[in-house]
């Protein structure tokens, strides 16, 4: 891609982002893009995959720190005046070229010039060497994936289904037909840039035959067009370990994109959800379950068998236990890879009866009667006859 194509193309407008946007709403508004665009959910839909592709892309910029300013800069310059011809800028007769020196800066000047201050985007290191066939890792990705509360407690294993850029399986990433290998640029000599003099100037730009690779495909491959790259849909088997917390990234290592010019491939992010449990909750290490009982098994005391996700455990409540005491079983939750168990938690929680028939009305007005010399609320009485006297 040149110089040109790259500036102009309005990233933040791909992603549908103001250009202040936080990095956490830059990544957001990809994931949301991503879902809606991924060719899984479009197939056979070449529009959505080519705007799949171009928000990967903007992506891919904007979510580099480093990146994301060199960009803005650029951005900001070109967008002062004198801008690409009939493009960015809107100015015209304007040469871009000029704009990249590489050497021989005017005396008192810039130095390496703009191309120095834009290296990074053109794949240019400072001062204007060329290292368009450097080799360059591939970009991180990162996909979702939804569990249940048990495997996220337990571990599990999960296949999934992935459609994202690859290395070419057909040329094995070269870009050109099996049989063929590309040839160096006789334009640049494999530099990816071309320079030219005027004056005491030199200046440098991104080479139009190779497109800035250094390399020339006579003969494309058929799958990917020459670009190395194709989308191709994989399955991978995901180790999701025992205790993942809900939101949880999973590293896996080298299944990203690919690189470029031999560099490595990028890792793949995996961010697990996990699917509430109508039963027990989680804090931690800890497994939570709430318990409904009677007013009379938590004033006289009683015996509890209380579920666990391996089994059951029986837990006795002393006579006099207030409601919403929380009773620990230890060693009953989640279990670590790194050794760490935790408790189950049991939240006691009186349960009243919608309805009564006659005879448990009649007893418990009794009991009402019977207990009328108790206060259940002597600090709060306290109070209010308090304010009462003021």
């Amino acid at each position: 891609m040149s110089a040109r194509d790259w500036i102009e193309k309005d990233f933040y407008r791909e992603l549908g982002v103001s250009s202040d946007a936080s990095a956490e709403e830059i990544k957001k508004a990809y994931r949301k893009l991503a879902r809606e665009l991924h060719p899984d959910a479009n197939p056979g839909d070449t529009k959505a995959e080519a705007r799949f592709k171009a928000v990967s892309e903007a992506y891919g910029v904007l979510s580099d720190a480093a990146k994301r300013k060199q960009y803005d800069e650029a951005r900001r310059l070109f967008a002062g005046g004198g801008g690409f011809p009939g493009g960015f800028g809107g100015g015209g007769g304007f040469d871009v070229g000029d704009l990249f020196g590489r050497a021989g800066a005017q005396p008192g000047g810039m130095g390496g010039g703009l191309g120095d201050l834009l290296g990074g985007l053109f794949n240019r290191r400072g001062g204007g060497a060329a290292s368009a066939t450097r080799p360059r890792r591939g970009e991180d990705v990162e996909t979702d994936v939804r569990i249940d509360f048990t495997e996220a407690v337990r571990g599990a294993t999960v296949p999934m289904r992935l459609s994202s850029p690859a290395a070419c399986g057909t040329c094995g990433g070269s870009g050109a037909r099996p049989g063929t290998t590309p040839r160096t640029c006789a334009n640049c000599g494999g530099a990816g840039l071309v320079t030219r003099s005027q004056g005491a100037f030199a200046f440098s730009e991104p080479c139009q035959d190779c497109r800035g690779t250094g390399r020339v495909v006579d003969d494309p491959c058929p799958e990917c067009g020459g670009d190395g790259v194709s989308t191709r849909t994989r399955t991978l088997t995901i180790r999701i370990p025992a205790g993942v917390d809900d939101g949880q990234r999973i590293r896996l290592a080298g299944q990203g994109e690919p690189g470029r010019n031999g560099g490595p491939t990028g890792d793949l992010y995996v961010r697990v959800h996990v699917n509430p449990h109508p039963v027990f909750g989680r804090a931690g290490n800890d497994l939570t379950v709430t318990v409904p009982v009677t007013f009379p098994e938590l004033a006289l005391g009683t015996t509890l068998t209380v579920p666990t996700l391996e089994g059951k455990v029986t837990v006795k409540v002393p006579a006099g236990t207030a409601s919403g005491r929380v009773m620990r079983a230890k060693g009953k939750g989640i279990a670590r890879r790194d050794g760490q168990v935790g408790d189950l938690l049991i939240t006691l929680q009186v349960a009243v009866p919608n309805n009564m028939d006659a005879k448990a009305r009649e007893a418990l007005e009794n009991y009402a009667l019977a207990t009328a010399g108790h206060d259940p609320r002597p600090d709060l009485n306290a109070l209010l006859e308090e304010k009462g006297r003021s």
